[in-house]
């Protein structure tokens, strides 16, 4: 497989991988090496190469290259006009512009005058109407205030240099927008790859929010992994109770022991029989410091472990909180930015058009200079607009890795909270089989629910139950 394409279908830091390689979402990679363990090596179209999980780009399948014209010519090979040069918009589709007075046509221009052009199909690629571009246009079209597209032959209407585009069919949205996130159409969006899906994680499930139950907000999906680690931390408070009454139960019972050792009833019996009487209750003293011991051991390897393990799970818990919230707060305010953005091209967009119109009824210097003003005006929206929808993706993909990141941190912050306590339950039992070998038919059945505890089986039952949803976001589409 090595020296096949693939594209990256998330975006990806490198800092989880010693020579890890960094890339965004939607490059082409050239495959290097592709070993077992769900590690691969590319290479990166700029001469980068370094390693990245398998689950994050998806193969791309081999097809002839085509060979793409040269600036200058068509598809049929025949020169344009002079001035003319042909490009193709990122989405496949050619336009045609004009480099001496940057004139944009989806068209191809005659060569000879009084031709028809070619019927060019008018497709949603390239440059937008009004001075608003997507990305992929060329650098010299840039200018503000110098782009315009050609009017085509079945729109009398349109006067020559009119700012109109030609008219787009509707095409279907990909994408939908929930609570400030872009999620693709179920209907419309390709077979997804689970992260990690040979297992029920965290990062594959909780990417949507949930209604609450209990009214009518929603709930964000990482509020729920929360929820179920702050009730995990609540439970190993209360364990550490458990053990503390247990420590106070052996206390007591270890000074009522020796308190009895040191009664003085019966201390004068002579004999063979006094000697065993004095034995009983020297055992009585040896049987409390034995149960002294045991109670110290549970302070200091049980109860003391657990209570430290809390306040440090505590912590991390409201870490990941304000971080993983921080995060979502960004991405609305790029959101509502996004928002204001289009709106103010819309309102730009009419504004040209109406002066667009009232050239046509009436020529004037004055108009033609309202009219560029507002062709320049209604640029710097659409590039405004670029930038915010820019801005807005860069923070969702970076809310994108820092959850990866941050659920795939819980789980093993969850795993290992689990073996701790079962390792420092383990360990009291043991102290309890030292202390007292008659309460092992006691002890027998925690041990049993000891060995079953199974972390991912828990996790996987957990999640069926609990997940809001395993459609992850994508860049929003302008």
């Amino acid at each position: 497989m090595s020296g096949s394409r693939c594209q990256t279908l998330y975006p990806f830091s490198g800092e989880r991988h010693r020579q890890g390689l960094r890339f965004a979402a939607g490059e082409r990679l050239t495959l290097l090496q592709v070993p077992d363990g769900g590690w691969w090596e590319g290479q990166k179209e700029d001469g980068l190469r370094g390693w990245f999980p398998a689950s994050y780009v998806q193969l791309l399948e081999q097809k002839p290259r085509k060979v793409p014209p040269q600036s200058g010519e068509d598809s049929l090979n025949c020169p344009l006009p002079p001035g003319w040069q042909s490009y193709t918009s990122p989405q496949g589709h050619r336009y045609y512009v004009n480099t001496y007075t940057n004139e944009t046509t989806w068209e191809r221009p005659s060569s000879v005058p009084g031709t028809p052009r070619s019927p060019g199909s008018q497709k949603s690629a390239g440059p937008a109407a009004n001075g608003y571009h997507t990305p992929g246009t060329p650098m010299h079209q840039m200018e503000s205030g110098h782009m315009s597209l050609r009017k085509t032959s079945g729109d009398p209407q349109q006067s020559p240099g009119s700012p109109r585009a030609p008219r787009r069919r509707p095409a279907r949205e990909s994408s939908q927008t929930i609570n400030c996130v872009t999620f693709p159409h179920r209907d419309t969006m390709p077979e997804q790859q689970l992260l990690k899906p040979a297992e029920w994680s965290y990062c594959d499930y909780f990417w949507a929010d949930k209604k609450d139950p209990q009214g009518n907000n929603t709930v964000s999906g990482f509020e729920i992994l929360l929820q179920k680690q702050i009730k995990g931390k609540q439970m190993q408070k209360e364990m550490a109770e458990f053990v503390r009454e247990r420590i106070k139960i052996e206390e007591e019972y270890a000074k009522n022991l020796s308190k009895l050792s040191q009664n003085s009833l019966a201390a004068q019996e002579e004999g063979t029989l006094g000697e065993a009487w004095a034995q009983l209750k020297k055992s009585l003293a040896d049987e409390a410091e034995v149960h002294l011991k045991f109670s110290s051991k549970l302070q200091s390897e049980v109860e003391k472990p657990l209570l430290n393990f809390r306040e440090n799970f505590k912590k991390d818990m409201k870490k990941y909180d304000h971080h993983i919230a921080d995060l979502r707060k960004q991405l609305a305010s790029r959101y509502t930015a996004v928002e204001k953005a289009r709106k103010a091209l819309t309102e730009r967009q009419k504004d040209l058009e109406m002066k667009t119109q009232q050239l046509e009824i009436k020529l004037s210097n004055k108009t033609e200079e309202e009219i560029k003003k507002a062709r320049r005006k209604s640029t710097q929206a659409g590039d405004d607009l670029m930038r915010c929808v820019d801005l807005y993706n860069q923070a969702q993909s970076k809310w994108f890795e820092e959850m990866v990141t941050t659920t795939l941190e819980l789980e093993r912050l969850e795993v290992e909270r689990v073996e701790m306590i079962r390792q420092h339950l383990c360990q009291y039992t043991q102290l309890r089989h030292e202390t007292d070998m008659f309460n092992q038919s006691t002890i027998e059945p925690v041990d049993q629910l000891l060995r079953r505890v199974e972390p991912a089986k828990d996790r996987e039952l957990w999640v069926q139950e609990h997940k809001t949803g395993d459609i992850r976001p994508v860049d929003m589409e302008i």
